[in-house]
């Protein structure tokens, strides 16, 4: 039993069944998989060969799914703040990411995600950005789990230079993934104002062909509704659905203004929706529906998005401001719970990436991808209740493990296989550069 792993926690959260926190349990694992959770008493009988890790005053849940994200723009993170969405995009991102996009900067930015990821419990990730091999390089040298896209527009940039090559080399790089353990891909429209009719055509067609998802910024701010109106006489999803996208395969992003009829609309085709709390908060975009949409039978995931927007990638604050956000926006302190809110950020992210059969719970047979947290400090007693705490209470700094695939990446708040001091070289080498850009 030498390749078996019995974790005994002071509290295990599987998920599934809801509601459910488990104590004097342990979690085995053998290679990749989980293969038993029971009683801490029988797990040791059981497996009595088996190495035990013992977190006396741990939670232990499944690996957070942060559904939507921009890794390399952490190099970004507080270059631009104080914006509203299209000034902040096309006044500053745009104009720097002319200048700095490239291979060298995807990868650097992205493996700085993934670390800020794995340490906070966040074991996989859906990411949208161009260069989107040097992402999938980075994630895997840090040991992630992700779903990778790569923007898809119609203006020329340092990796395509118009949107069928775009189309293109998306298309090439989902055919690479496919013989990737811990990725998967997908086509990432940026938006309707960003794609020609042909091009939705086109991803919708390849989709349907390889059943690649369809991951779309949509309905993030009002100027951006305006606009389509302007341009196309329409709303954007209007558009969208007349061109056929709705589909349990489409990954909505943000989705902060919707009317009632929308909203039925997109319940009936059983779309995928990733809130996104923190950054609509800042750039004043609006706010998710998330408990309508909830109410109409849609899975909501929570993803960060970029940290140039948020500015941080900790998917547990994420989870709160979820939770506060529904709160306030509806009066009612019942609107998303704790466990409601984990489950957004656990299994409904598997969901979201069409990986509810392999990960987002702490179900025998399923990856062992497992966070642990950190009950001890004093911001954290007394423990009345483990998820409120979690979710009220506790941020990626009180994170100590982290295990993908079975593999302990993150050990006692120490990476294991990173080089963090490389990490770091090569983050300031990056901020004397973009620092010249001022």
């Amino acid at each position: 039993m030498a390749d078996i792993t019995r974790i005994i926690p002071r509290w295990i959260a599987p998920v599934i069944p809801r509601e459910t926190v488990l104590e004097n349990h342990a979690l085995v694992i053998k290679g990749k998989k989980i293969l038993d959770l029971l009683p801490a008493v029988e797990a040791e009988k059981r497996y009595p060969d088996s190495h035990p890790v013992r977190l006396e005053n741990h939670l232990l849940i499944p690996g957070l799914v942060n559904s939507h994200g921009h890794a390399a723009m952490s190099l970004l993170r507080g270059y631009a703040d104080d914006y509203d969405l299209m000034t902040w995009l096309t006044d500053h991102i745009w104009p720097a990411e002319a200048k700095l996009v490239e291979d060298a900067f995807v990868y650097s930015g992205a493996r700085l995600s993934a670390a800020e990821m794995l340490s906070g419990g966040t074991t996989c990730a859906a990411d949208s950005y161009f260069f989107p091999e040097s992402t999938a390089r980075a994630f895997l040298e840090v040991g992630l789990r992700s779903q990778i896209t790569a923007p898809i527009i119609h203006f020329s940039n340092s990796w395509a230079n118009n949107e069928q090559n775009h189309i293109d080399k998306t298309r090439a790089f989902i055919n690479w993934s496919d013989q990737q353990e811990l990725i998967t891909a997908g086509f990432a429209p940026h938006a309707p104002y960003s794609v020609s009719n042909s091009g939705f055509a086109q991803i919708l067609d390849y989709a349907a062909d390889t059943n690649a998802p369809i991951h779309l910024h949509l309905h993030e701010s009002a100027g951006e509704i305006q606009d389509h109106l302007s341009n196309h006489g329409c709303r954007p999803l209007a558009r969208i659905n007349e061109l056929g996208l709705l589909s349990p395969r489409l990954q909505l992003v943000h989705m902060t203004q919707l009317t009632p009829e929308e909203v039925s609309l997109i319940a009936a085709e059983g779309v995928q929706i990733a809130h996104c709390p923190q950054s609509n908060m800042k750039l004043g975009s609006g706010i998710c529906p998330i408990t309508t949409l909830a109410a109409k039978g849609l899975n909501i995931s929570v993803g960060t998005d970029g940290a140039a927007s948020n500015n941080d990638l900790d998917m547990l604050q994420e989870l709160r401001s979820a939770a506060l956000l529904a709160k306030v926006s509806e009066n009612n302190p019942c609107a998303v719970d704790a466990f409601t809110a984990l489950e957004m950020g656990t299994i409904n992210g598997a969901r979201f990436l069409g990986l509810e059969q392999t990960i987002g719970s702490l179900e025998a047979g399923k990856s062992a991808d497992l966070t642990a947290i950190n009950f001890n400090d004093f911001s954290s007693q007394p423990v009345y209740h483990p998820i409120s705490q979690l979710i009220y209470t506790a941020t990626a700094q009180h994170v100590t493990h982290t295990w993908v695939n079975g593999k302990l990446l993150y050990d006692n708040q120490q990476f294991n296989y990173l080089d963090t001091k490389q990490v770091r070289a090569d983050i300031q080498q990056w901020q004397r550069t973009i620092k010249a850009l001022k």
